[in-house]
């Protein structure tokens, strides 16, 4: 089967080593064009953009799949599917129906259920206790196509982001090896999804990712694990903005929401319902630190007020 793979970030890594591994050919990898990172702005290829480097993959670095040289390169390659995993742009039909057997998404969530953009970090947020992988045909919708095949797994207590991507990127390339699979011997029987449950995760935005302290503890120590470590949910101090890590909720404490309770030993913050205690912290320019280290510094102390004056 002739595979043309696109994708960008390190949760497409595991499917393209897995298709490799198991024998498919990958005739080309799409992704998206090198950019610079960190605070040194060097240019970084992306991690998929190396593995297609180390195993001598042809690469495609177009500024969007609109691109007319794109559509005749890879009619060129003659694929008999596409596969995209987190490319970063929405393909257009063009593109999508170019190979015989069509293209095929693989979605982090349990589709219809949180379509779009960030539905790792809302399954998070919204309390979810499962997620998983959908292996989906692409369609013009947002992420609407008939299901081929799904997989659960149980959100652990406290789990972050970053721990969760990582287990759904291992899961995804099982699953779309699976499907493939299944597909090839003529069972990859495809289910539409009913539309009236879908429910969407919105691109996250810096607003987003701003922590409101009138929320109840519950809330925000989930608001802080969907957005560990990147982008990290932040809120104004007395000495400017500061990410926040490793919450724990303290049930039966009161103050007032923002305000800092406690920092002899650990810092509690008040919420609206309940307080949380924070163990990591990351201030504005500066690296992520503990919290004790971040109290011996003098960043905080009892009686401040986090977030926005109401």
């Amino acid at each position: 089967m002739r595979v043309v793979f696109w994708g960008t970030p390190e949760f497409a890594a595991p499917t393209l080593r897995a298709l490799l591994g198991e024998g498919f050919d990958v005739v080309g990898v799409v992704t998206q064009p090198d950019k610079p990172q960190g605070r040194s702005r060097q240019i970084i290829p992306s991690p998929v953009k190396q593995i297609a480097l180390e195993e001598d993959l042809e690469i495609f670095q177009p500024k969007n799949a609109k691109d007319p040289e794109l559509y005749e390169a890879l009619s060129g390659l003659k694929p008999d599917i596409s596969v995209v995993v987190a490319y970063g742009h929405i393909l257009p039909m063009k593109i999508i129906d170019l190979p015989e057997m069509g293209t095929l998404n693989i979605h982090a969530s349990l589709l219809p259920v949180l379509r779009g953009a960030a539905p790792i970090q809302a399954a998070i947020q919204q309390g979810h206790i499962e997620t998983g992988i959908t292996v989906m045909r692409v369609v013009p919708a947002l992420d609407a196509g008939p299901m081929i095949l799904q997989a659960e797994v149980p959100i652990l207590e406290d789990e972050t982001y970053g721990e969760l991507v990582v287990r759904l990127s291992e899961l995804g390339a099982l699953t779309l090896i699976e499907a493939l699979t299944l597909i090839s011997i003529g069972e990859g029987k495809e289910t539409p999804q009913d539309d009236s449950r879908a429910t969407y995760a919105p691109k996250i935005n810096r607003e987003s990712s701003r922590i409101d302290w009138r929320a109840s503890a519950l809330e925000i120590s989930r608001k802080i694990r969907a957005f560990d470590p990147k982008p990290g949910a932040f809120t104004k101090t007395p000495k400017g903005d500061v990410k926040m890590f490793g919450p724990k909720v303290m049930d039966g404490i009161k103050g007032k929401p923002g305000e800092v309770l406690k920092t002899t030993g650990e810092l509690v913050v008040a919420c609206g319902i309940d307080a949380l205690r924070i163990t990591e912290v990351q201030p504005s320019g500066k690296a992520r630190m503990t919290v004790h280290d971040w109290i011996r510094g003098r960043g905080t102390e009892p009686g401040d007020i986090y977030g926005s004056p109401e």
